[in-house]
């Protein structure tokens, strides 16, 4: 009991400093000024428009594309001034989501592309998403060991016989585990101090393995960002970008598949939740 209500704490101070940093937001950058001697019409809709602008303020995890275009739009306009905030904010959101296991990074790494561009957030949403994740593992070993066994005691089960199976070649066992949708990569974050996997190899295997996931994602909000119409979908340039996501998406992962097939034992392994044979399933 004292454990779970040490991660209630984490959970509850991180809940407040991001809500304080979302909340308390810096001025906002002076839009273009009209002349004085603009008509009142004119006057009366610029201060309606920034009526609105300060009821955008209030932000939020985006949960769809358009929510996600809004978002992005916001934070660029506040990135003009207060770059070092927008950082910080992005980053702290991104811990937050990694830290305590909650879905929605592919959104985070979206906005990263819109934000940063496609290097500098691929840079960024790589490093944040192997802190966090991390962070979970940590977390996971202080706080919560038993209630994930208690919890999930078939899935912790099945991944540790794995786990020792293929222990000589554990890095490449989680890069697999990565590249493949075995398990979610939040609960192999939590799982993975059970499976007694050294925090070295946890790190690296999580910066290696989701570089393509944080590629595909990081590439498409920067095009997103880029579209303005519906032209701009179907355009050279677009479709040649998503066949180079595509192509460096799929390379790792042939890669490691064809090393799974004669180094790792999988069978038994769950893909999307089902039970199935990964021999039978290279032969389909």
């Amino acid at each position: 009991m004292r454990s779970l209500w040490g991660l209630v704490a984490v959970v509850a101070a991180a809940t407040f400093y991001l809500y304080l940093l979302s909340t308390f937001l810096p001025a906002a950058p002076p839009r273009a000024l009209q002349p004085e001697a603009a008509p009142a019409q004119q006057r009366e809709e610029h201060e309606e428009h920034e009526e609105e602008h300060e009821e955008e303020r209030s932000l939020h995890f985006p949960s769809d594309l358009d929510e996600l275009r809004e978002l992005a739009e916001l934070l660029k306009f506040y990135k003009r001034q207060h770059t070092g905030y927008v950082l910080l904010l992005y980053c702290s959101a991104y811990l937050y989501k990694q830290s305590f296991a909650i879905p929605g990074s592919s959104f985070l790494n979206m906005l990263a592309g819109a934000l940063f561009g496609p290097w500098h957030g691929l840079f960024i949403a790589c490093v944040l998403t192997t802190v966090g994740s991390t962070n979970c593992y940590l977390l996971s070993r202080t706080f919560g060991k038993r209630h994930i066994v208690r919890l999930f005691p078939d899935k912790v089960a099945m991944l540790q016989r794995k786990a020792e199976e293929n222990r000589s070649s554990l890095f490449f066992f989680l890069l697999f585990l990565r590249f493949f949708p075995m398990t979610p990569n939040w609960f192999l974050n939590i799982t993975s101090p059970i499976l007694n996997i050294p925090i070295p190899i946890f790190f690296f295997s999580v910066l290696i393995g989701l570089i393509p996931y944080n590629f595909i994602c990081v590439r498409t909000g920067a095009i997103l960002s880029e579209i303005t119409s519906l032209d701009d979908i179907f355009s050279c340039r677009t479709l040649l970008q998503l066949l180079l996501i595509a192509c460096m998406a799929l390379l790792p992962g042939a890669l490691i598949r064809r090393y799974s097939q004669t180094h790792l034992k999988l069978d038994g392994l769950e893909v999307n939740g089902h039970p199935n044979d990964f021999n039978d399933r290279k032969t389909r």
